[in-house]
């Protein structure tokens, strides 16, 4: 070994002695993970705790010169089990900040418990609903993931102008991610000269979908499917034993890792569907590669997915974003938290997704990726990159006025396909 690498190696071993002590001179940083392990979105829960884990391996859980630890409150999917999770993290674990959650309405309900802790963060693990950040937002809960109807983006031109498929029926989960993900869906596709026959919404965790699929429309170019987890799983199922040959559009969480995996008839429906979202499991970028590689290697292949979850790439950025505000502050968590989250709102976030950046709602901008499901090696099923839209905007390229005069995502909103085309 020459005399400046053993040089270089010794500085480095004397800064790591330094940054040890320093370390151990102040108390760890405590982060809760409020995360769905139970119910529709278990698997994917399970997934984002393994991303979180992940990216604090890759800093040696440091963070700002102090060392990280976590606690995980499991939650269910529910607004009431969030917000009861979050306030034992922060009053019983004295957690410093808040990782979470996963469902789209307990994130509207994070939303409101973080005004009530003004002096903690809440940084959002996947939740999608658009309310959370464009109505009333909370000062101190960011999103660094783009919310469910920006998800939707791109998708409605692709099946219009590539697929042709221009009178659609709609299945859709009846809660707020439901409706904000098919608004992001409805308004693209209604844009492009698509038309929705009719719409039907099922409950969270249904498990019998026959009543719906025997009402479906037969003159229809193809179906959207804004299910997931076991949701879509148990309807694509009855959908193939019920004879179904309509082509799907998909949801952002209808054909993630969570469903991919399935066995069972729902394999066989899923080959061709379209759906769009945040990323593209192809994707050649070499920070995604590595991130993916980073995953496959982090974790024995029978305790993880192929490749990461959408649930899992969400709950890894917000940590991302974490130990990035905490380098940047070195740590400190003073004064209620003010130079920490002055640091997430101008963070310029490197991630595997691009560089993320967040709006005055402290909402991010960014890609949105449109793919189809296609057979992989040894039978298994891929999402393969066909289209991406960039610089997709909270307001779906409409001025706020514009967005704000269509109404919040319902099971009526977007109402009208023929107005919507004139925007």
């Amino acid at each position: 070994m020459d005399w400046s690498r053993r040089a270089v190696l010794g500085a480095a071993g004397a800064a790591a002695v330094s940054t040890t002590a320093s370390a151990q001179a102040q108390p760890p940083i405590k982060i809760g993970i409020l995360v769905a392990l139970e119910g529709a979105f278990a698997a994917g829960g399970a997934d984002g705790v393994r991303n979180v884990e992940l990216a604090l391996r890759q800093v040696r859980n440091m963070a700002g010169g102090r060392r990280v630890e976590t606690i995980v409150a499991p939650s269910d999917t529910r607004p009431d089990t969030a917000v009861r999770q979050a306030r034992k993290l922060i009053e019983q674990d004295q957690v410093d900040f808040i990782i979470g959650p996963l469902s789209g309405s307990e994130g509207i309900a994070m939303r409101d418990y973080a005004k009530t802790i003004p002096t903690k963060t809440v940084i959002n693990g996947i939740s999608g609903a658009l309310e959370t950040t464009w109505v009333d937002p909370a000062p101190n809960f960011f999103r660094y993931n783009l919310d469910g109807a920006q998800w939707g983006a791109g998708l409605g031109t692709y099946a219009v102008q590539t697929k042709n498929y221009r009178r659609i029926a709609s299945v859709s989960a009846d809660y707020s991610f439901g409706y904000t993900n098919f608004l992001g869906f409805a308004v693209d596709f209604c844009r492009a000269g698509g038309n929705i026959a009719q719409r039907f919404w099922v409950p969270l965790g249904a498990a019998d979908f026959g009543g719906v699929i025997a009402q479906l429309p037969d003159n229809i170019d193809a179906i959207y499917l804004g299910l997931g987890g076991t949701d879509a799983i148990n309807f694509l199922n009855q959908w193939q034993q019920a004879g179904a040959g309509t082509k799907i559009i998909g949801g952002t969480i209808m054909a993630d890792q969570t469903v991919l995996t399935a066995r069972g008839r729902a394999r066989n429906a899923l080959i061709g569907a379209l759906t769009s979202g945040p990323f593209a499991e192809d994707n050649p970028d070499p920070a995604w590669r590595d991130y993916v590689r980073a995953y496959q290697e982090g974790f024995p292949a029978a305790q993880r997915f192929a490749s990461p979850s959408l649930f899992g790439v969400g709950y890894y950025i917000a940590t991302l974003a974490a130990i990035a505000g905490l380098n940047a502050v070195n740590g400190d968590l003073s004064d209620g938290q003010q130079k920490f989250r002055a640091a997430l709102s101008a963070l310029k976030l490197a991630s595997p997704l691009g560089e993320i950046t967040l709006n005055e709602n402290r909402q991010a901008t960014g890609t949105v990726f449109v793919n189809e499901v296609a057979e992989g090696p040894g039978g298994t099923l891929v999402n393969k990159m066909v289209a991406k839209t960039d610089g997709v905007t909270q307001t779906l390229g409409m001025t706020a006025e514009q967005f704000r005069a269509m109404g919040l995502p319902s099971r009526t909103t977007p109402s009208d396909c023929a107005a919507l085309a004139r925007r």
